[in-house]
């Protein structure tokens, strides 16, 4: 059968060779061989899996044809066999890269057992071969999809920056792909084999950051009842990526400083420093130049992260990727919801072109999934897409600024400010993303692509605002009404 594994059997004994092919030629394809120029025409011109040869072979070395088979492009798994079998050439054989060592007389029912293994630890190591590649081909450079003009020096710079061990800081909106660079950099950084452990900081609250960063010891605190090593330790020798690391508080700033300047950590409720090699790659959708300038974030610690910075530019500034993506997550969500793959119709691909993202990129894929899971039909039709696409002022959500006429606009008003004017649209997504999830914040931080305490603290903010239009309302209304 064709799908039959195929067994080489090399022994310069004729009765040997047909024994052994008589006994496995009902579990496999088997060829016989007398000597190694004869073994060698069949491993060149056939698809051999696994080579049985005797360790002597008349005039020929065992070992030899041992070494031949195994420098082959597509080498099989080769089992030794001997009559004078020894520790020695036992080990010789294996450091060689036999598979086992039988010796003679053999026991057929354990040779074919012993085949079968051999067989099924090669099939294992397939999987993982292909595996890692499945693995590298997502997070590394052929992973970042898109050929717009402005990911290219963004590409320059991850395989610039990815051999060295400088700290790398990645800024970008909510859903831009950070982590994907931050993967992409690790697996260039010649650490691919060495862990990459990513925290996400807004979703911790400051003490349980500081335990899952730096670890604890027993007594540490109440409910440590015994020794954790934190995400520093488990990285040891590899990258840690830091997502969200606007949102660390002051005490953790501190502690993150002397682990990234002396690469050294102390677990919580100990004074014993631990010796780290970690290259640490941090992730931001705030501005950390003006939290430094607020004095909500360590000068020292910002210029410490920023020795390289990438800057991600959102989905609507880099358009021309969105078929790119789209037919990549076409393919992907159609395997991972067990579809068939269907491409985009016709009306699809303008209204997303139109369409400015502003989840950007996670936004994509939710959109392509949604689709994927809606269409009945051959293609992904516009139908078959989120409704906001279809009216694209349904969703109600935007992080573009209001336009204002000049038209409309009162004589005495004041010169639009465009920050003022981000500042309120955010505000008015914010209660568009509360009113639509039911004041469910959970909820409502995922249809915004933040984690929820990055919500919470936009909302205490908002509030703060408004507290402070209040205070100021009744000192500037009898200057109005004096005016007037």
């Amino acid at each position: 059968m064709d799908d039959q594994a195929t067994v080489l059997i090399v022994d310069d004994e004729k009765h040997t060779r047909d024994g052994l092919r008589l006994s496995l030629e009902d579990e496999f394809d088997c060829y016989v061989a007398s000597n190694a120029a004869e073994a060698m025409e069949y491993l060149k011109n056939d698809r051999i899996d696994v080579m049985l040869t005797d360790l002597r072979l008349g005039e020929d070395d065992g070992m030899k044809l041992l070494d031949a088979a195994l420098a082959l492009p597509k080498p099989p798994v080769c089992i030794m066999m001997t009559a004078y079998g020894s520790v020695d050439t036992a080990v010789e054989a294996m450091r060689r890269g036999a598979y086992h060592f039988v010796t003679k007389p053999l026991n057929l029912d354990e040779v074919e057992l012993l085949i079968k293994r051999a067989l099924r630890s090669r099939s294992l190591e397939h999987e993982n071969v292909a595996l890692k590649q499945q693995v590298e081909r997502k997070f590394s450079i052929e992973g970042i999809l898109g050929q717009a003009e402005v990911m290219k020096p963004i590409i320059e710079t991850i395989q610039q920056v990815a051999p060295s061990r400088a700290t790398v800081l990645i800024e970008g909106e909510s859903g831009t792909g950070k982590e994907l660079i931050a993967r992409a950099i690790h697996n260039l950084s010649g650490r691919p084999k060495a862990n990459i452990v990513a925290v996400h900081c807004a979703a911790l609250s400051p003490q349980i950051l500081e335990s899952e960063l730096f670890g604890h010891e027993k007594g540490a605190f109440t409910g440590a009842q015994e020794r954790r090593i934190g995400r520093f330790e488990q990285a040891n020798g590899g990258t840690l990526f830091l997502d969200e690391i606007g949102e660390i508080d002051a005490s953790t700033q501190v502690k993150l400083l002397r682990a990234l300047g002396e690469q050294t950590i102390e677990r919580v409720g100990s004074s014993k420093p631990v010796q780290i090699n970690v290259r640490v790659i941090a992730a931001t959708n705030r501005d950390l130049a003006k939290m430094v300038e607020e004095g909500k974030f360590r000068e020292d610690l910002y210029w410490r992260l920023r020795v390289v910075t990438i800057q991600l530019p959102p989905l609507r500034i880099r358009k021309s990727d969105i078929p790119v993506l789209a037919d990549h997550f076409l393919k992907e969500l159609a395997k991972a919801n067990g579809k068939a793959y269907k491409p985009l119709g016709d009306d699809a691909l303008p209204a997303m072109m139109k369409y400015d993202w502003p989840g950007n990129i996670r936004e994509l894929r939710a959109a392509i999934e949604h689709g994927v899971v809606m269409s009945n039909s051959s293609r992904v039709m516009l139908k078959h897409l989120p409704s906001y696409l279809l009216n694209p002022g349904s969703l109600g959500i935007s992080l573009r600024a209001p336009k204002t006429s000049n038209a409309t606009a009162p004589e005495h008003a004041a010169p639009p400010r465009s920050d003022l004017d981000i500042n309120e649209a955010e505000h008015q997504l914010i209660l568009t993303a509360l009113q639509r999830s039911g004041n469910n914040r959970t909820v409502a931080a995922e249809l915004l692509g933040m984690s929820r305490r990055t919500l919470q603290r936009k909302l205490k903010d908002m509030n703060m605002v408004r507290t402070h239009r209040r205070r100021v309302q009744p000192e500037t209304q009898p200057a109005q009404t004096q005016a007037s």
